[in-house]
């Protein structure tokens, strides 16, 4: 077993003294100090305890519950007892032959949830605990057997069933800890869970990696995969529970740098909403049953250096169950908060250890000089907060028990069943829907939404976080060897190569770009190929927090807006008549559509103008959509394309690389999940375009890699239809205007990655396309110089580029890009969204109108 944090020799007086001393000041601890406060014993624990009290009470009284100490009335859901870990202390977890002979299935079944639920909201509870093991049926045919034999494709889908279930025919609030999540599993089950939690327990990787250590033989255990998770409950906003469990055998200096990790993510995303501080108690049957207990001295070390590295706005716990009634040292080492404790359910994890009476727990508070209040399993300020932590369809659930003031529970409520379901009336016309013209008349409102300083997540972790992305790289190279390479045979290029390229300048630029358009004229020709299209977006309201767009708007804010489908079809109708062949449609992230708004949108289109192209949805769009609808990815996509649905934009991509994508974006779908996604519509035969987003946190390795991952999808699916290149538009984006972003791509950058694009995507994506909204006219035609062979479409409204402040106007006409097309010395062409013919007639109605509205055309309301 490993060496316990008790073992070793102490801090020296000194060390200690100063450390004391700093916590007194409230000046910031580092982890060394950390680590040495832990070992404060004695007097100097004492000191160490008021010091941290009194920043607990500070905190309590900017929270406007000064003197208060909270805990939630709940009943613990063991929905299954089994888990694909191996950890060496834990009593929970069993094998399915026992749960057997004991007369138990795999899974508590849904009346056995629901028998529980109800007789806890008999007694007043108002959380229903649902705790797990991790992916059962990962390890166990039986859990595997058990969810097909009802229906449920895995433990994640039965456990938002059975949470429907609890809202709608109890009224308790599920509070769930499923072990290791997903980012695509927080988006499933944050429709139907106001909070969630997994405890960190720790970050010494080698109590996982080395035989013998607590963690060993437990995938899910494993540090850097827990830290994972509790970043994508943030980027998720999911009010999320962690903590640490002391005394498995990490070191002081182990403990003080797992909780600056929590630090980090409370910090980054503002999520965390508490912290559980549980000390290790052996159990009989374990292989860790002769491991010492955690001391109490250890305890309130851990408590007291926790509220310090915290802070005051922390929410921090200790299980009242594991302290052998000595609740005073906890309370004055800085604990506000007692946890979930039930009268009816036991603690199925330390099922050796009962509950306190909550008549006890008051005394206990009180004999401190603390009142007890009891709290919902959602934390108070994320109650308040509202969007985008709560989701929609848990607003009234919440409401029904909540003090609206407090944010805590209300005196005398009981829970009582709701309706688990979509808001009313989704698409009734809102706001600022002249949007698409007004832009270009009245411009902005403001240049930031009103909740700039919230929404993003915490901007001082944001550049501390993008800072080594942006360093440049040395490339030592031949330039001159590459671009032989890359005349020859770009698909022969090294990354080696293809990065010393992505980095040429001056003469060498002027031959790479030169290689790159004889590349275009050999794999598509002269002809430049343009669409007339119309862009609709449907509604700019989201929460998701891009930290590159400007379009995002808050419900309440000035330029926000949302369209009825009745005017989404007018536009599509208008477009039509002017000689459109397709509709790209997007929108914001809106917390009140439901899943199946999409399908609407789709038929809205196809029941006006059968014969209209509907490219519509992107990637993010379609996870949203899946994840409301509890339908798989595939699931949706199908049924998407029976509504109407023909293709899909790649857009949402950005950069395919973590590393920046969660500097750009708070909330977004992972680069993985994309490419999930854009493979799964290419199976199913919708195809879609692709995309990058560039000159903003990244570097060219990032634009290498992107193009790589890209390629590679295209070599096994051949669905992608052309490539399309982003450039930032800085002036009005959050990211920028927080002082992190650079000013867009350089001229340099932009034809380095148009000319990359086409040589490290030859022979597999033959399109590439250039932005004139981002580029304007002479931008474009260069572009058209460097590889590039599509101009994309005439748009007719164009709101996104325009709202991050892009000066080259909402629309083309057909003898603008035929103009553009022309100054780089090249035909034009019209064609359709899969680079097909067009047919005759709506080339003849694009030619009467010259593809763009009416400039008089009314805006309908």
């Amino acid at each position: 077993m490993t060496t316990s944090a008790a073992s070793g020799t102490g801090p020296t007086e000194n060390s200690l003294r100063r450390a004391l001393k700093r916590a007194r000041d409230g000046v910031a601890l580092d982890v060394s100090e950390a680590a040495v406060l832990l070992q404060a014993r004695g007097d100097h624990l004492e000191d160490l305890a008021a010091s941290a009290a009194r920043v607990r009470d500070a905190g309590l009284e900017a929270a406007g519950r000064p003197g208060v100490i909270t805990y939630s009335k709940s009943v613990f859901v063991p929905l299954t007892r089994l888990c694909r870990d191996t950890c060496h202390y834990c009593t929970f977890v069993t094998v399915p032959g026992k749960l057997r002979r004991a007369g138990h299935g795999m899974f508590l079944s849904p009346d056995e949830v629901l028998d529980i639920a109800r007789k806890g909201a008999a007694l007043g509870c108002k959380e229903a605990l649902i705790t797990l093991g991790d992916k059962p049926e990962e390890r166990w045919p039986e859990a595997r057997e058990w969810l097909d034999a009802h229906g449920y494709d895995d433990t994640i889908a039965y456990v938002r069933a059975v949470s429907v279930r609890i809202l709608e025919e109890t009224g308790l609030l599920p509070h769930l800890n499923p072990g290791v999540l997903t980012w695509t599993d927080f988006q499933r089950l944050k429709p139907v869970a106001p909070s969630m939690g997994m405890m960190l327990e720790t970050t010494a990787t080698r109590l996982w990696s080395e035989p013998g250590g607590p963690h060993h033989g437990s995938p899910d255990k494993e540090p850097a995969v827990r830290l994972r998770v509790l970043e994508d409950a943030g980027r998720s906003s999911v009010p999320f529970t962690s903590g640490l469990l002391i005394g498995i055998g990490e070191t002081h200096e182990e403990r003080a740098q797992s909780l600056f990790a929590l630090r980090k993510v409370a910090r980054a995303h503002h999520g965390i909403q508490e912290l559980i501080i549980q000390n290790f108690r052996a159990k009989p049957d374990t292989a860790m049953r002769g491991m010492p207990d955690a001391e109490l001295d250890e305890l309130v070390a851990a408590v007291a250096v926790a509220r310090h590295v915290m802070g005051p706005a922390a929410c921090l716990q200790a299980p009242p169950n594991l302290v052998d009634s000595a609740y005073g040292r906890l309370i004055g080492a800085g604990i506000d908060d007692w946890g979930g404790v039930s009268p009816l359910t036991i603690d199925h994890v330390n099922p050796e250890r009962p509950w306190p009476q909550i008549e006890e727990l008051a005394e206990r508070s009180r004999a401190a000089g603390f009142a007890l209040r009891e709290r919902l399993c959602v934390y108070p300020e994320f109650v308040r907060r509202g969007e985008p932590w709560l989701d929609p369809r848990l607003r009234p659930h919440v409401a029904a028990l909540a003090d609206p003031e407090t944010g805590l529970a209300r005196a005398g409520a009981m829970p009582e069943g709701l309706p688990w379901q979509e808001p009313e009336e989704a698409f009734t016309a809102s706001g600022r829907t002249d949007l698409h013209v007004s832009v270009d008349t009245e411009g902005r409102s403001a240049d930031r939404r009103g909740d700039f300083d919230d929404v993003y997540g915490d901007w001082g972790a944001l550049r501390e976080a993008a800072a080594p992305g942006m360093v440049p790289e040395r490339i030592d190279t031949d330039v001159r060897q590459a671009l032989r390479t890359a005349a020859d045979d770009p698909t022969r290029l090294t990354d080696a190569e293809a990065l010393a390229l992505l980095h040429a300048d001056g003469a060498a630029l002027d031959a790479l770009c030169g290689v790159a358009d004889d590349v275009r004229a050999s794999a598509v020709g002269d002809e430049v190929t343009y669409i007339v299209t119309r862009n609709i977006n449907f509604t700019n309201v989201c929460y998701t927090g891009c930290r590159f767009c400007a379009f995002a708007q808050r419900r309440t804010d000035a330029d926000a807006y949302t369209l009825s489908l009745d005017q989404v079809a007018d536009r599509a109708q208008q477009a039509w008549e002017v000689g459109a062949v397709e509709v790209c449609m997007q929108g914001g992230i809106h917390p009140d559509l439901p899943g199946t708004a999409y399908f609407d949108i789709a038929k809205a289109v196809k029941s006006r103008v059968p014969g209209m192209h509907v490219h519509a949805f992107s990637p993010m769009e379609v996870v949203n959509g899946a994840s409301r609808t509890g339908l798989s990815v595939r699931e949706w996509l199908t049924a998407a394309k029976e509504a109407g649905l023909d293709t899909i934009p790649g857009t949402a991509a950005e950069i395919l690389d973590d590393e920046v994508r969660w500097v750009l974006t708070k909330g977004k779908l992972p680069a993985a999940t994309w490419a999930e996604v854009v493979t799964t519509a290419h199976e199913l035969g919708i195809r879609s375009s692709s995309t990058m987003m560039y000159g903003h946190v990244d570097q060219p390795r990032h634009w290498l890699g992107h193009l790589r991952t890209l390629a590679g999808i295209q070599q096994r699916t051949g669905g992608f239809t052309e490539f399309v290149t982003l450039p930032f538009v800085h002036t009005n984006a959050p990211v920028y205007l927080a002082g992190i972003a650079r000013p867009g791509p350089t001229v340099r950058d932009n034809r380095a990655v148009t000319a990359m694009a086409r040589l490290l995507l030859h022979p597999w994506i033959p399109h590439i396309q250039t932005s004139w909204v981002k580029l304007g006219t002479e931008g474009a035609a260069r572009m058209l110089r460097s590889g590039a062979n599509d101009l994309g479409g005439t748009l007719m409204e164009e709101t996104i580029s325009r709202m991050a402040g892009s000066s080259y106007g909402s629309y083309k006409s057909v003898r603008d890009l035929v103009a553009v097309a022309e100054a780089a010395g090249r035909p034009a062409k019209p064609r359709t969204t899969l680079y097909g013919e067009v047919p005759e007639e709506r080339q003849r109605a694009a030619a009467a109108s010259d593809g763009h509205l009416p400039r008089l055309l009314p805006v309908l309301d």
